[in-house]
């Protein structure tokens, strides 16, 4: 083992500050070299949205050690970047010990004299969002893993417009953090002294409402309500408030999952609790949607971000795509708002480049404009602070990304599935009313500018052979005799460099740089390779209007994928 692992190891099971329990957890690894390794070979990174990782104890890991060195490090940017008390929110999901480092980051943060604004229960991330904006806040905190499974926790870090933090910012707090023994200069306050001093406050009813009224004035169809509406929040935050702005919106008919609406940090009934994915939107297909025949399923995952679409297609349950829910409601939204005389002079939406490619198809049609930002709902964020800034936020329609992501709400700078749910139930019920389904809208909207498929491969790599294979992927991606393999090329856009290649030119792509490659071929179809930024899996992003030719792809990326 290399002997820096081992000091580290050494080092944690003589620290005087190592809770007793921690202490006997490293203790009971001694023996364990790979999980000696595992835990203390890296410590975990603060990337561009916080922390996310294993829970246990080690440099390697989430655990109130990791949560205070990186508040200390937050702490110490906002008191350098502003002259005034710097104010933060703070909120967290239902995963095990999410409660207890929101509690340690906000003693943290109070002994360094920053007022916090603490959720004293379970908040969605939208409600945090929103939370920094309405309270005027520096900065927020959210503490939630997504839709990882149970063994990991997360740290996610906002600025002052309510969006996760900008690349920038990101990189100085982590400068800071980076300067911060695990135990030494961190400074940690007595929780009921410092809500003694004001230095500590919770949340008061008065935001959850002004948040809900928020949401509510984004409806946009007060049609009868006849919509017959399934509800699972999958054991996290979203059961209050969806249920709430549905009922204040008027569906009355909505069934909640009952095996899935206690909050629960193990999910018992969706180890993987990812509205994306089947497995974790089973139970409530076959036990509610199906049996009891009701039209639509809503999930939410764990901390109530992102929603999942499962419609009842004659009685045959048809899971919609991120790509199709968002397709879906760009399209509803502008025909609503235009039949409205609602629509602004320059209707703009904001995509994720690795997001279905029909939208900048769509919008060409129709003369709305699209601003396509790297992965990452924080990005949507930024470009709207940027609208906001120049005074056409107004023309904001709609922000969406593949993987579940909604949001119209302008008060709201993250992907708000509260928003979401309101809308996609709006719009379902919209086309109930005229006797059609959302698969009935999506199949002419396929027939009417092409039927577009996409596809998301994963591929788990974990540890550090995994990273080395994903980067060795990336290069070969870069490769042009690999690029030709694919078919016959329009362009070539390498956002590390941030070139686009086209036509023996070179085009500058005007975005932060990230480790993605994008293949644009002559017949429209494109192909995007990422590393995750939270998970150890490479990704690739397919969109084509071909099966046949969807199934080369994926051939031919299982092949390089399958021989690392």
């Amino acid at each position: 083992m290399d002997e820096n692992i081992l000091n580290k190891y050494h080092c944690w099971l003589k620290e005087k500050n190592l809770l007793n329990h921690d202490h006997l957890e490293l203790e009971k690894i001694k023996d364990n070299e790979e999980e000696i390794i595992s835990r203390f070979s890296s410590d975990l990174t603060f990337g561009t949205g916080g922390l996310r990782g294993v829970m246990g104890v080690g440099t390697n890991r989430m655990n109130i050690y990791t949560v205070r060195r990186a508040t200390q490090g937050l702490a110490n940017y906002l008191n350098k970047k502003y002259q005034k008390k710097p104010k933060c929110a703070i909120a967290y999901d239902t995963r095990n010990n999410s409660k207890e480092f929101a509690y340690e980051a906000a003693r943290v943060l109070g002994k360094n004299k920053i007022k916090v604004y603490l959720f004293e229960d379970i908040a969605p991330t939208p409600v945090l969002s929103f939370a920094v904006r309405y309270l005027k806040c520096e900065a927020g905190i959210v503490i939630t893993a997504s839709h990882n499974p149970k063994q990991y926790n997360g740290y996610k870090c906002y600025g002052s417009d309510g969006a996760q933090m900008a690349n920038e910012s990101a990189s100085d707090v982590m400068n800071e953090i980076e300067q911060l023994d695990m135990f030494k200069n961190i400074k940690v306050g007595d929780f009921d002294t410092l809500m003694y001093n004001g230095y500590i406050e919770f949340v008061d009813d008065d935001l959850l409402t002004a948040y809900r009224k928020s949401t509510l004035a984004n409806s946009l169809s007060k049609e009868e309500r006849n919509l017959h509406i399934v509800y699972t929040p999958l054991h996290g935050t979203g059961l209050k408030m969806v249920t709430n702005v549905l009922r204040e919106d008027g569906f009355f008919s909505v069934e909640i999952v009952q095996e899935q609406k206690t909050p629960d940090g193990n999910f018992p009934t969706a180890p993987y609790p990812n509205p994306e994915f089947k497995e974790a939107l089973q139970l409530g297909i076959e036990k509610y949607l199906i049996l009891h025949g009701l039209d639509i399923m809503l999930a939410t995952d764990p901390d109530a971000d992102r929603v999942g679409v499962v419609i009842n297609q004659n009685n045959t349950p048809i899971i919609l795509t991120g790509n199709e829910v968002g397709i879906l409601l760009f399209d509803w939204i502008y025909k609503i708002k235009k039949e409205n005389n609602k629509l602004p002079a320059n209707p703009t939406i904001i995509k994720t480049i690795v997001s279905s490619d029909m939208a900048n198809i769509m919008a060409k049609k129709l003369g709305v404009n699209v601003i396509e930002v790297l992965t990452g709902f924080k990005f949507i964020g930024e470009q709207m602070l940027h609208l906001e800034n120049v005074g056409h936020l107004d023309d904001y329609l709609f922000g969406f990304e593949e993987s579940c992501g909604y949001l119209t709400n302008k008060d709201v700078r993250d992907k708000d599935s509260i928003n979401a749910c309101l809308l996609i139930a709006e719009m379902a019920n919209y086309y109930k009313n005229r006797r059609k389904t959302l698969v009935d809208q999506m199949n002419n909207l396929y027939e009417e500018y092409g039927h577009y498929v996409t596809k998301t491969l994963n591929y788990e790599l974990e540890g550090m052979i995994g990273k080395e294979k994903i980067n060795r992927a990336m290069e070969i991606f870069r490769k042009e005799n690999i690029r030709t393999k694919f078919g016959e090329l329009d362009s070539y856009a390498d956002y590390l460099k941030s070139m686009m290649y086209k036509d023996n030119q070179i085009i500058e792509i005007k975005l932060p740089k990230s480790d993605v490659v994008k293949y644009f071929f002559r017949n429209n179809d494109t192909i995007t390779f990422r590393p995750s930024g939270t998970e150890p899996k490479l990704k690739a992003y397919i969109f084509t209007s071909d099966e046949n030719r969807l199934n080369q792809y994926i051939s031919l990326i299982d092949d390089i994928m399958n021989n690392l």
